[in-house]
């Protein structure tokens, strides 16, 4: 007999505490940016974009966290995977609703379950993923 242990889900608490960490990190290198936190289902749980941040971040954090939700893995990790050739060459243009290769999305894990997703925009990628990896970190 299997006994599964219960992971509590990502906490809209978590999701503000993400984002001011995510924030913290893009201020402290003089950088403006987007942050969105989705939870387990893909749904938004926060946002925030800076007032001087780029109007497009917003759309590519939110799309980074999308991404890296549906595969389980940071987008600098998938950025070779969409090249031609790469194993999902065709991923980025195959659903609806569009998955962005670029670094600055990261899953959330509690437990070793995945839970949810940050994407960060509005830096340059590393500076994005930096910015996400630096808020998970934090999370308790």
């Amino acid at each position: 007999m299997s006994t599964t242990t219960a992971v509590a889900p990502l906490t809209t608490q978590d999701a503000d505490a993400l984002v001011s960490a995510a924030h913290r990190a893009a201020e402290a290198a003089g950088v403006t940016v987007s942050v969105t936190v989705l939870d387990a289902g893909g749904h938004l749980l926060a946002f925030r974009r800076d007032d001087r941040a780029v109007l497009i971040s917003g759309e590519t954090s939110t799309r980074k966290a999308y991404t890296a939700l549906q595969l389980n893995a940071p987008t600098t990790d998938l950025v070779d995977a969409v090249q031609p050739g790469g194993l999902f060459h065709t991923l980025p243009t195959a659903l609806d609703r569009p998955l962005l290769f670029i670094a600055g999305g990261v899953p959330v894990h509690r437990d070793g379950r995945l839970i949810g997703a940050i994407g960060v925009g509005g830096g340059a990628p590393e500076q994005d993923h930096g910015f996400a990896t630096a808020a998970v970190e934090t999370l308790a």
